[in-house]
């Protein structure tokens, strides 16, 4: 007997609900899919909350959504919604009326989760090792940028969805064409957009979401193409002008679009025009894989075993990050260095696990971050760019104590800590007061950014600890600042500490 997922994408154009079996070694065949047209960006972004007249459309859809799950005996559903529940005001009452009429609980997931989930499945259909790719999902409400080298490299998310753009522009100006005011109101974005890219080349053009997908079988129907799996760019070209053409009802009859396809593919087809532009791509992939094909293959690896190990992506992820805001490169990996050497030789002394080694290390690796905006407070400074700016694999929860280690790492900053530190539980108080007392030993190495350390050792001696110093050099400066900063280290964890630095010409092994 095969087990059976769901997996449902509650869109501002749409919502889809796709049903897997699931295979041997996690492969699944999907075996149902059903899209309800709910435009629920349409009250989104032009009222800013849901009139009861859509709220009662959507709970219809999750009764369907029930009745299917039962038929096919839906073992697991992820629902996940994007724009739209993210910016109407009374989401909570459209939640929690699904909920409680349904029985299916629903997830608000932010841009840079809906990216990942969507990179995850365009991995599936698309080789992108070695390759330089560019991932454009156009939804309703917003359209996601991807540059991604197989791990995702940078997430940009820009508000130009198809149905947010025919809310705001439709009707604003009879003189001109909507092809003219979607390009007028896209070029606001322009600049970011070719600032994320940059100048390398992109190897690989790749379009998701329902416009996209409707774009590739226009491909082979109209232009005569080999497969619905790309279009070309100057196909695109030749799309819009034919949609500025026609009327929506010519588009329905002509083009076999469905209504709430036939007004929103202009707007995407504008939008997807010029960012393949700027990418310099000729030819646009639609694999037809999306967001709840992400889902599916998340939940389906969840059933085999643990979910794979996500270390290379946050550190990609924090490494982008800290680019973006030109950090010390080389000293933020000094000091994730030799933090994570302390943290794997203090286990006894701290009982903590290899999440919130990541965590250090990746807290190691920005915590000059703040730097980017003023020297002067640094550190509440770059507490604030690590709560507004997702790194990708790490949880909410995990970027806030990320954040907060940031926000801690000055010497003397815990010892009168402010409301962002008393916020947290005791257990989560307990990890950042110990990884701040890691993460500042292994900056103290590091004091004249010269990366003179060459190995160290930290071991028990009695009921005390050493700390020795491997390198050619004296050390005399860092030695002395290890001193002035040892005393967090000593209070965390209720030992004393002593500091030797030893100058054999053999790195020690510990």
């Amino acid at each position: 007997m095969h087990e059976h997922l769901a997996a449902i994408d509650i869109g501002s154009n749409a919502i889809r609900m796709a049903v897997a079996r699931i295979e041997n070694q996690g492969n699944f065949e999907i075996v149902e899919s059903t899209r309800v047209p709910v435009r629920l960006g349409k009250d989104a972004f032009t009222l800013g909350y849901f009139t009861e007249e859509t709220i009662q459309m959507a709970i219809g859809a999750f009764l369907r959504f029930r009745n299917l799950a039962q038929v096919f005996e839906v073992k697991q559903i992820r629902a996940v919604g994007t724009s739209a529940l993210r910016e109407a005001s009374n989401s909570h009452l459209l939640i929690d009326r699904i909920a409680a009429q349904s029985g299916i609980q629903i997830e608000v997931i932010n841009e840079i989760e809906e990216a990942r989930l969507i990179h995850l499945a365009v991995q599936q259909a698309i080789d992108l090792k070695g390759k330089r790719a560019l991932l454009i999902d156009i939804g309703g409400g917003s359209v996601e940028v991807t540059l991604s080298n197989e791990n995702v490299l940078s997430v940009e998310s820009y508000a130009l969805g198809t149905v947010r753009l025919l809310s705001k522009l439709e009707g604003s100006n009879g003189s001109k064409t909507f092809n003219q005011l979607v390009s007028e109101y896209a070029d606001k974005v322009r600049r970011r957009i070719q600032t994320q890219i940059g100048s390398e080349n992109i190897d690989l053009c790749i379009a998701t979401g329902g416009n996209a997908e409707e774009m590739g079988r226009l491909h082979k129907r109209l232009f005569k193409g080999d497969g619905e799996d790309r279009i070309l760019l100057s196909e695109v070209e030749k799309l819009i002008e034919m949609l500025n053409r026609l009327s929506i009802e010519e588009r329905i009859e002509k083009l076999h679009l469905r209504p709430d396809r036939a007004d929103v593919l202009l707007p995407a087809a504008v939008v997807l025009r010029m960012i393949a532009s700027i990418a310099n791509a000729k030819e646009i992939f639609t694999p037809n894989v999306g967001l709840k094909d992400g889902v599916l293959l998340e939940l389906s690896a969840s059933i085999q075993g643990p979910p794979k190990p996500r270390r290379e992506q946050v550190l990609t992820s924090a490494l982008k990050l800290g680019q973006k805001y030109k950090f010390d490169e080389e000293h933020g990996r000094f000091v994730a260095k030799f933090a994570s050497r302390l943290f794997l030789q203090s286990l006894s002394l701290h009982n903590l696990t290899e999440k919130e080694l990541l965590l250090l290390e990746v807290a190691s690796l920005l915590h000059d971050i703040g730097h980017f905006i003023n020297t002067i407070d640094h550190d509440k400074h770059g507490y604030y760019i690590l709560m507004n700016t997702p790194i990708m694999g790490l949880s909410a929860k995990e970027q806030e104590i990320l954040a907060t280690v940031v926000r801690y790492h000055r010497k003397d900053s815990l010892s009168n800590p402010d409301e962002v530190f008393k916020a947290l539980s005791q257990n989560e108080r307990a990890t950042v007061s110990k990884l701040c007392a890691l993460m500042e030993l292994a900056d103290a190495l590091d004091i004249s950014h010269t990366a003179r350390l060459q190995d160290l050792i930290l071991e028990q001696q009695n009921h005390k600890w050493k700390l020795i110093l491997v390198s050619p050099d004296p050390l005399l400066l860092e030695k002395w600042w290890v001193e002035k900063r040892k005393s967090l280290f000593q209070d965390v964890f209720g030992v004393q500490l002593t500091v030797e630095v030893w100058n054999g010409s053999d790195t020690i092994h510990h």
